[in-house]
């Protein structure tokens, strides 16, 4: 009780100058929390978009590019992916370069995650890069290491991901979590290439959900190093109750004493759908009782992540991810977004109320 009471209290004061406790008087009056929060958005498809010709809309209406409204609205971290040897320009190390320094020029911070994949990585597959398929595990980890410090060399991120999502462990079937030491092996060469090439890059390692206690206790007892724990949320795979998202937030870094960051979160405007491309999140049960698919409820629902990375006291931010990811390919495509009703743009292309969630 007294932790919802918690929440509850600094969801009303957020953003507000002082908050008085009583209608009396002479109460004591609480300013809010003040901190600087990592405020990020993965637009990793945000190059591809472009080369469409599509078109986005500002808070004023007019015509502009995601990157200039994303810094308009108080966006200060860019996240992006990056896949080993994809089989198109997306998410290449050639594309990843120029967007990332782009988005420096722009003033943005960069946050690379790297998937040790030439595709996506993610709980349910780690596949490694075709290059190394046949390499021993000797072989295997050199590159690790190798390859880990060619991209942070090249694009000096300032915050790295060792893998994304890899709750079963990363490069399988070596290093599937089953495998513990190859696991913790491999985890280590990517730490320790970032550790010797930009000593001043923050480290995260990313779990996707929040019964995340036994993953990040093996790093403990593996004495694995790394700087900041990265948590995924979205309400239809992981909890539905916003609670266990806050109890897991302070029990997990105060036991692993780290900071902590929501890597990626998102919510739908609409349970409707622009293009013929099926949507992963479509149906009233993958929502949060009291957070409708609405403008206002995605907006209500941003606002209470922020509340709750600011109420956390190793809180550092969250980023949302594909925000840019509209149905881009035209109405009738089948490979097209599966995520339009998760973007901060509506089907007009136009900005919604939840983007307001990057503003102090």
């Amino acid at each position: 009780m007294y932790m919802r009471l918690r929440l509850f209290m600094g969801f009303i004061c957020l953003g507000t100058a002082l908050m008085a406790c009583s209608d009396d008087t002479d109460a004591v009056i609480t300013p809010p929390i003040q901190k600087e929060l990592i405020k990020a958005a993965d637009v990793s498809f945000l190059p591809e978009i472009r080369s469409t010709g599509t078109i986005f809309y500002n808070a004023q209406q007019q015509a502009a590019d995601v990157l200039d409204i994303l810094k308009q609205a108080g966006c200060n971290t860019i996240r992006l992916r990056l896949w080993h040897t994809p089989t198109s320009a997306a998410s290449s190390l050639a594309e990843v370069s120029t967007f990332a320094s782009e988005a420096k020029s722009k003033g943005f911070k960069i946050w690379l995650t790297l998937h040790y994949s030439d595709t996506w990585a993610d709980p349910g597959v780690q596949t490694k890069p075709a290059a190394w398929r046949q390499a021993s595990f000797t072989v295997l980890s050199d590159s690790v290491y190798q390859y880990t410090r060619k991209v942070v060399r090249i694009l000096s991120p300032d915050y790295i991901q060792i893998g994304n999502e890899i709750n079963g462990g990363m490069l399988w079937p070596e290093g599937a979590i089953a495998n513990r030491q190859s696991f913790v092996t491999l985890l280590k060469q990517g730490v320790q290439a970032v550790r010797d090439t930009k000593a001043d890059a923050k480290i995260m390692i990313h779990y996707a959900g929040t019964d995340a206690d036994w993953f990040y206790s093996i790093l403990r007892s593996q004495a694995v190093s790394y700087d900041i724990i990265a948590l995924s949320y979205y309400p239809r795979w992981h909890t539905k109750i916003l609670n266990e998202l806050n109890t897991a937030l302070l029990s997990l870094s105060v036991a692993n004493n780290k900071d902590i960051i929501l890597a990626e979160t998102a919510y739908p405007f609409t349970l409707g759908w622009k293009d013929w491309t099926n949507n992963l999140i479509g149906e009233s049960g993958h929502l949060l009782t009291n957070y409708p698919a609405t403008p206002q409820g995605q907006k209500d629902f941003m606002l209470q992540i922020k509340s709750m990375m600011v109420e956390a006291p190793k809180g550092i931010g969250f980023a949302y991810w594909a925000p840019e990811w509209i149905a881009y390919r035209g109405e009738r495509a089948t490979n097209g977004s599966a995520w339009e009703n998760m973007a901060l743009f509506d089907f007009d292309h136009k900005v919604l109320p939840a983007m307001d969630v990057f503003n102090d």
